[in-house]
């Protein structure tokens, strides 16, 4: 329910009709519909929460006409009222510290205790708890961070510091960038297209440091049917590709000048737990998974890279198609926050220091829920109270308190059922 908005919803809505070949106005094409989650994670991206209240006065000037994907997603909205069977899972699944529960049921509702606030300052790094995040277990633990670029930036400097650390050169693969077509030879948009963050480049990175037994995450559906899909954990084992396609040309001003920029990778030799790979591939030791390169097409603004005299006037951007063949994998040392919804973490460091005017409750509640128990959390510094006072939003309030009317009324039709 949190991952899908209102437009992916009226989409879906569209194409079952169509696929069963019914009246548009039978809700998804006659199929009866299972929506389960919970409403208080991160919003869907680009896209309208399910909870969004269209009762209120529109924000379109009189006699204005909506467009129509505000049309689209209020029809969805319309799909979303008409849910008629509520069933509520009250009992808590990961979590098995009591003390930490009932913190997280008070955080739910934004309405934190002083004495939940002094109980959070003691894992707070520094503190006798966490002493140190150089010692055992935190040197192992994920940091989870609010923005790509940061992450990004902690994952380079760790994978940096733990080839010095394991005294190796540090290999890093550069994406294969084309354009109509024509491989990118300009060394200013090469430098700048390497350096955009992935999450603007369809999760392909440009440039990917690796060190042997790095944390990996899987950013592209590799085969769904072995689980192998974007998200999934691995640890990085072997680097295969072209032996002419080293250089020591630096890159980028991140990585140390030794660096060895490995331009045509075949493919990385990932472990993955979790996969469902029953046979040990050929020559390969059990869970040892080959990801090879994938395709992408991003679009991108070059205004700033182009003489006055040819930019564009006024506000109008200069955007260029690219093509990128890259790895589709990311180092796991740091996550975003965004990335750690859904997992069940067994150690992890979090920033509880908001980005500025931050009012979204998932942005706290979403981090610190990822535990099993209260020691499994260090926090990276000192943070204000009023960040565990967050309060959902009214309409996330209202929809939950209609959700919770329904689970009453399905109660109640249920064991009129069953007498």
């Amino acid at each position: 329910m949190s991952m899908v908005g209102l437009t992916l919803l009226a989409k879906l809505n569209r194409i079952l009709s169509a696929a069963k070949h019914v009246d548009p106005e039978i809700p998804f094409g006659g199929i009866n519909v299972i929506f389960f989650g919970d409403y208080l994670q991160y919003r869907p991206v680009y896209d309208t929460p399910l909870y969004t209240d269209f009762s209120q006065p529109s924000k379109n000037k009189s006699g204005q006409s909506r467009s129509e994907k505000e049309i689209q997603q209020r029809a969805a909205r319309s799909l979303i009222l008409q849910i008629n069977c509520v069933i509520k899972l009250s009992t808590q699944m990961r979590t098995e510290d009591e003390r930490y529960r009932e913190l997280l049921e008070r955080l739910r509702h934004g309405d934190c205790t002083l004495g939940d606030y002094e109980l959070l300052l003691t894992r707070v790094v520094g503190q006798p708890s966490v002493s140190s995040l150089r010692e055992s277990p935190w040197n192992e633990a994920p940091t989870l961070a609010y923005r790509n670029e940061v992450r990004t930036q902690l994952n380079n400097k760790a994978a940096v510091h733990n080839a010095a650390q394991l005294g190796l050169q540090l290999m890093v693969c550069v994406a294969q960038d084309t354009c109509r077509g024509k491989a990118i030879e300009d060394p200013i948009l090469m430098k700048k297209l390497l350096e955009l963050s992935d999450s603007k480049t369809e999760h392909l990175p440009g440039l990917l440091p690796f060190v042997p037994g790095m944390p990996v995450i899987l950013t592209q559906n590799l085969a769904i049917e072995l689980d192998l899909i974007i998200g999934i954990n691995g640890i990085f084992r072997q680097l295969v590709y072209e032996p002419d396609s080293v250089s020591i040309d630096a890159l980028s001003n991140t990585f140390p000048n030794n660096t060895q920029y490995v331009h045509q990778p075949l493919y990385a030799l990932i472990e993955i737990a979790r996969s469902k790979i029953e046979c040990n591939l050929e020559t390969l030791q059990p869970k040892i998974v080959p990801v090879p390169l994938m395709e992408q097409t991003f679009r991108v603004d070059v205004t700033d890279m182009l003489p006055k005299n040819k930019k564009p006037k006024s506000n109008q951007k200069a955007m260029l198609s690219i093509k990128r063949r890259a790895l589709p994998l990311v180092p796991a040392y740091c996550i975003t926050t965004h990335k750690s919804q859904g997992q069940t973490l067994s150690k992890a460091v979090i920033d509880l220091k908001l980005p500025n005017e931050t009012e979204d409750i998932a942005a706290v509640y979403v981090p610190l829920s990822r535990f099993k128990r209260f020691i499994d959390v260090a926090i990276l510094r000192p943070f204000e109270y009023n960040v565990l006072r967050i309060k959902p939003s009214k309409s996330q309030v209202a929809e939950i308190e209609r959700l919770d009317k329904l689970y009453i009324d399905t109660q109640f039709r249920f064991s009129e059922y069953f007498q």
